[in-house]
């Protein structure tokens, strides 16, 4: 069985917002993805709704239902509700998407840049673990590679991790990946060790998933959003997502 390809859609929903209306179609482009073989949706809303809103998640996690695939609803916990925003948990609580990836990113951040360490206090992240698994949900932690505690992860009831890659892809872009392929593998194989699946994401891309799936062995799913979105605005998404699938069918995640 091949690495699954989940589709971030998140850039489809800003570039709509930068102008208002429904256009370019947030279903429509996860369709798309769907119909060109795409393994599931990953969507991101956040309480400053610059993206994905919590409005298109509804008719998102129908979409997805009807393929038979998954929805993984990324996010910060810790996030308080506000107007348009009304928290992580209620919006998992409406639509029971198969998995959440827990983010500690900050309302202001760009894009997510760091993953949750497992020193100190962990106690509020245990509380959010439970509440999204009595919701039926799937939980992955958003971790750096390298990260310590992995076992303390396992113990918090997580099912997964997603190794952050953004490290990773600076480094190949740099023509030195080397360091960083050994250490997300080394990650790859402690959470292994300790029970957790492996995920991983964040600028992976044509370009460098292929090594990176080559490298770091037992990676169940890769979410991929920001590269293949802009490598869809010249050769379309069902080439792109596909193109994506062919590389991801060459890794084994057993």
């Amino acid at each position: 069985m091949s690495t699954h390809l989940s589709v971030n859609v998140n850039k489809v929903a800003v570039l709509r917002n930068s102008r208002g209306g429904r256009e370019p179609d947030v279903q429509a482009a996860a369709l798309a993805c769907l119909e060109a073989g795409a393994d599931g949706i990953t969507v991101h809303p956040r309480p400053d709704r610059r993206h994905i809103v919590a409005e298109d998640l509804p008719p998102l996690a129908a979409l997805v239902r009807r393929f038979g695939v998954e929805l993984n609803i990324e996010g910060n916990p810790f996030a308080p509700p506000r107007p348009g925003y009304p928290g992580l948990l209620a919006l998992c609580e409406q639509v029971r998407p198969a998995q959440v990836t827990l983010v500690p990113d900050s309302d202001g951040q760009l894009t997510s840049d760091h993953g949750f360490t497992f020193d100190g206090d962990i106690a509020a992240l245990a509380s959010q673990v439970a509440a999204f698994k009595a919701l039926g949900c799937r939980v992955s932690l958003f971790v750096d590679a390298g990260v310590a505690g992995l076992e303390k992860a396992a113990a918090l009831g997580a099912d997964r991790i997603e190794i952050y890659t953004g490290p990773f892809a600076e480094a190949f872009a740099a023509g030195d990946a080397a360091s960083e392929l050994a250490l997300c593998a080394d990650t790859a194989r402690r959470a292994r060790v300790a029970g957790l699946g492996v995920n991983a994401g964040h600028d992976l891309s044509q370009a460098n998933l292929g090594a990176f799936l080559a490298q770091v062995s037992g990676v169940l799913e890769v979410s991929i959003g920001h590269a293949l979105i802009g490598e869809a605005l010249y050769d379309g998404l069902d080439a792109t997502v596909r193109a994506y699938l062919a590389i991801a069918a060459g890794a084994d995640p057993a």
